[in-house]
């Protein structure tokens, strides 16, 4: 498999490669999905038209998993990206190559963090609402984040400054002053707290990178204390829930009927829809939108449904409580450093298991970087701080 979906002819040393969840009206958007192949977008996203003004052209789309709730990209349409038996991330591997500068890229499931924590990069997820999701494929609309993927903090922070500010276009958009202060201070935090219980199934590999990321923290006369939360550690049954719930009403409107795909054999509309749907959508996520539709129906909605939005309003409150003490908190991207194509294979669900490590922040909007293979969550607009220790990490990664 290509990792490029579409390649322009741009040789840049500042061109971006955007994930396949951009949209753009030059090139096509599939969402890794059958259901969109070939799909050409009328509007454009606003995030890569910020980059594109500021002087950051766009070389190409990098192939994503079907909607991007997948571990690294394995349920794209199109097949996985394997080397050397190990899955592989698209949008990862054209930056580590140098056929971009960046990756632009949604994050809706952890796999932009995933993969930069497996390659080593350093990526950052900002602050809910500070940077428009204005022209993306839409799937979990309450926590995804478009986000940065890069070599290293500067470019993350060089680009960062281009993408955050209001847009009108987005009603998730938070004010110009919030917005602008994402980057106004790149102090180091003085304290950073270690979470126990997001530690515990992590293999030697993942274990080795957060050891040697906390003595590097203390090293720079940053305070590092263990401590536990099990309210944090359930994130992932929650967004889970809340994931699945929003992605069974956003892909509904895949249909067969106005755009994507459609079946060839149908005898009336409900064949039509049902036909279109069943041969253009995948396993994953055809088993995340069943789960979805369960969460939302009339049994389930409150004692699941609405169970899950006041669990997330406790992890809100737990993180607020946490970050009255601390800076920060540091924990694992994911249990281990590689996939092979085997193991994704005996366990299709792998990336509903791996986003414990992912899911706090994406249930909480709070800004996330990964640097030195391991993840530092903040406070709301604290991408400042959080970029000044992924150049720490960076350092002693190399």
């Amino acid at each position: 498999m290509n990792a490029y979906k579409v390649k322009k002819d741009i040789t840049s040393d500042r061109a971006v490669v955007a994930d396949d969840m951009i949209l753009t009206t030059d090139m096509p958007t599939s969402a890794g999905s059958k259901m969109l192949e070939g799909y050409m977008s009328l509007i454009g996203s606003e995030a890569l038209a910020r980059l594109e003004k500021a002087g950051y052209p766009v070389c190409g789309k990098a192939s994503v998993g079907e909607f991007a709730i997948d571990l690294l990209g394995e349920s794209a349409s199109n097949g996985a990206l394997v080397k050397d038996g190990k899955i592989k991330n698209a949008a990862a591997e054209i930056v580590l190559a140098n056929e971009a500068l960046a990756a632009l890229c949604l994050d809706v499931n952890g796999y932009v963090r995933r993969a930069s924590a497996q390659s080593g990069l350093v990526s950052i997820k900002p602050t809910y609402g500070t940077v428009s999701r204005y022209g993306t494929v839409p799937v979990a609309c309450s926590g995804e984040t478009v986000s940065l993927m890069a070599r290293d903090s500067d470019i993350c922070a060089a680009l960062l400054a281009e993408i955050v500010g209001h847009d009108d276009k987005d009603g998730t958009s938070l004010s110009s002053e919030e917005c602008l202060s994402t980057l106004a201070s790149r102090e180091a935090p003085r304290r950073v707290a270690l979470v126990s219980s997001m530690c515990k199934d992590i293999d030697e590999n993942v274990k080795a990178k957060l050891d040697r990321a906390v003595d590097t923290l203390k090293e720079q006369g940053i305070e590092v204390c263990v401590i536990d939360s099990e309210i944090i550690a359930s994130s992932r049954p929650a967004w889970n829930v809340l994931m699945s719930a929003e992605l069974c009403n956003n892909v509904s409107r895949y249909d067969g009927v106005k755009y994507g795909y459609r079946a060839e054999s149908f005898s009336n509309i409900d064949e039509l829809y049902t036909n279109s749907r069943t041969e253009a959508f995948g396993e994953l996520l055809k088993t995340a939108i069943i789960f979805g539709s369960e969460t939302l129906s009339t049994e389930n909605y409150m004692k699941v449904y609405d169970k899950c939005l006041r669990v997330r309003r406790v992890i809100c409150e737990e993180f607020a409580r946490i970050f009255g003490e601390f800076d920060a908190v540091i924990m694992p991207a994911c249990s281990k450093l590689d996939y092979s194509e085997e193991e994704v294979k005996a366990n299709r669900f792998v990336a509903f298991e791996e986003n414990f490590y992912t899911a706090p922040a994406s249930i909480t909007g709070l800004p996330a970087v990964v640097s030195g293979s391991v993840q530092l969550v903040g406070k709301a607009f604290s991408e400042g701080m959080l970029l000044s220790v992924a150049k720490m990490l960076e350092k002693e990664d190399r």
